[in-house]
């Protein structure tokens, strides 16, 4: 008998040996139910899966305050879609965290996933001498988010939010974006504007741009209404900023940048996913998935 059964059998009161042995036994349970309970919570579990590699939403930054309301309620719902996924964002330029001091704090793997609507500069360059940079980590560079379906569905909600009746006769969409140097921005843009008409039943959609090579806003706006055509602006732009709100100015009104909308969302874990895919390989309607794994 321990010292505490003892000191039980000569402190309460029993009525018989048996009642005695019934506490005591009681007792011993009691303490074996809790060293197994401790056991499970020390002992580490077997087949644990690996942690996912980090996503890193690169936005390009803009001074517009929304621009970064934008972007961080779309990684909101890229979580939402995908719970306990690591999601962080860096910025190109403009706006903090700076991609490299994203990537400075991270470990591991990383994939980088461009909040770019196209092919251009910043993804060919900038975004690969970044990670680069970063020898720590091993990294893997998403395409541009451009051209895909997902995107002709948001840019339809975002035309039918505006009021507009896009698939209505007689109207003619100016699918308004940055704009770039790079002859393969002005393709990818031009494909998404193929889907998007496509998904209007051929509403006629012709680019425009706001800085870069190829047809302003307001020079697609005339040329639509020379077809005999009512032009209306969707804002092919993740976010708000200055480019956005230059193409809206030019008929005085255009439809919601494309933002935290559902489907751009799921635009973004598809990247992901495809640059983990393959490090080569191409999506069928569209950008590249991975391009750079260093």
């Amino acid at each position: 008998m321990t010292a505490s059964q003892a000191h039980l059998a000569a402190s309460v009161p029993f009525d018989s040996t048996a009642q005695l042995m019934t506490e005591i036994t009681a007792q011993l349970s009691t303490q074996l139910s809790r060293v197994r309970l401790h056991s499970r919570r020390t002992v580490p579990s077997c087949g644990t899966a690996a942690a996912a590699p980090t996503l890193v939403a690169v936005a390009h930054g803009s001074r517009d305050p929304r621009a970064l309301e934008t972007v961080t309620a779309l990684l909101d719902r890229v979580r939402q879609h995908r719970p306990g996924l690591p999601v962080r964002l860096g910025h190109i330029e403009l706006n903090a965290p700076l991609l490299p001091d994203v990537l400075a704090e991270l470990d591991g793997d990383a994939v980088l996933v461009p909040l770019l609507l196209g092919r251009g500069y910043h993804l060919k360059h900038d975004i690969p001498a970044t990670a680069a940079a970063a020898p720590h980590l091993r990294t893997r560079i998403a395409g541009a988010l451009g051209p895909h379906s997902l995107l002709a569905e948001a840019l339809h909600e975002r035309l039918t939010e505006a009021g507009t009746r896009p698939e209505a006769p007689g109207t003619g969409i100016v699918l308004a974006a940055a704009g770039s140097r790079d002859p393969h921005s002005a393709a990818d843009t031009g494909r998404t504007a193929r889907l998007l008409s496509a998904r209007l039943g051929g509403t006629p959609v012709v680019p425009g741009y706001a800085a870069g090579a190829g047809a302003t806003v307001e020079e697609a706006a005339d040329g639509l209404r020379t077809r005999g055509l009512r032009p209306v602006v969707a804002s092919y732009f993740t976010a708000p900023g200055r480019f956005a709100a230059a193409s809206a100015a030019v008929l005085g009104a255009a439809a919601a940048p494309l933002g935290d909308h559902p489907a751009l969302a799921r635009l973004v874990l598809h990247r992901y996913d495809q640059a983990l895919r393959s490090r080569t390989g191409s999506d069928r309607e569209g950008a590249g998935a991975a391009t750079v794994a260093v």
